[in-house]
């Protein structure tokens, strides 16, 4: 059976209007994907947010200082190391997913957003905290982080890969993964599974429907999960 969908386009605006993380979430379990999501740290800054697209997984690491010319590596003498080289590789689509550092600086902020948007990137998903909050609110752009805090990344993180898989929050990401994102968590669908996750999510969408509408004209919880088998 061939999927509803014919690219990843027809793909994230099914997603977008009939879908929603927890009900593919229910799925994967079913599959064997039990741990999919990611911690609810990880918040929209607006409540009506949602992502969808593609992960572009960045790595994140500590530094102590912007430039460190005693340092071995090429990127110690590199402020922001590859920060600049994985926002101008973000593809139309795609999803800016950093991992790795400590949660004590802001790994996103107001230009990196108008970047993003200008290269058409579904959004941003952060293991750690944005900035310049209203400005990334007045774009719409979709950003899930810890929440607004305006200490720079420049003098204490720097990326140091891209479009490498990672693990944030327990949750292996690779780079293409499909990343779904409301207010009540992000949600990482790994390549492999994602049609018949898809797929058997808009069945179980549909039918959840149903049951909504059985509820409201008086069914009972009980009733209802032996009639449809959901709840």
């Amino acid at each position: 059976m061939s999927a509803p969908w014919s690219d990843d386009t027809e793909l994230f605006a099914l997603m977008r209007t009939q879908l929603f993380p927890a009900v593919v979430g229910d799925i994967l379990d079913t599959m064997g994907y039990l741990h999919q999501f990611l911690t609810p740290t990880i918040r929209p800054l607006k409540s009506d947010m949602v992502v969808v697209g593609r992960a572009m997984p960045v790595l994140e690491s500590d530094c102590y200082a912007a430039s460190e010319p005693q340092g071995r590596g090429p990127l110690s003498r590199q402020p922001f190391g590859l920060l600049f080289e994985a926002l101008d590789d973000l593809k139309p689509g795609e999803v800016y997913l950093t991992a790795g550092g400590s949660p004590n600086y802001a790994l996103w902020g107001g230009l990196m957003t108008a970047r993003a948007r200008h290269l058409k990137a579904a959004g941003a998903v952060l293991g750690g905290w944005s900035r310049d909050t209203n400005e990334v609110l007045a774009t719409g752009f979709p950003v899930f982080s810890y929440g607004g805090y305006a200490q720079d990344q420049g003098a204490r993180g720097k990326i140091v890969d891209f479009r490498v898989t990672v693990e944030l929050h327990g949750v292996r990401v690779a780079p293409g993964d499909l990343v779904f994102g409301d207010l009540d968590g992000v949600l990482v669908i790994p390549r492999a599974a994602e049609e018949e996750a898809i797929r058997r999510a808009l069945e179980k969408a549909s039918t959840e429907n149903r049951v909504r509408e059985a509820i409201e004209r008086g069914m009972g919880a009980a009733e209802a999960y032996r009639t449809f088998g959901v709840l």
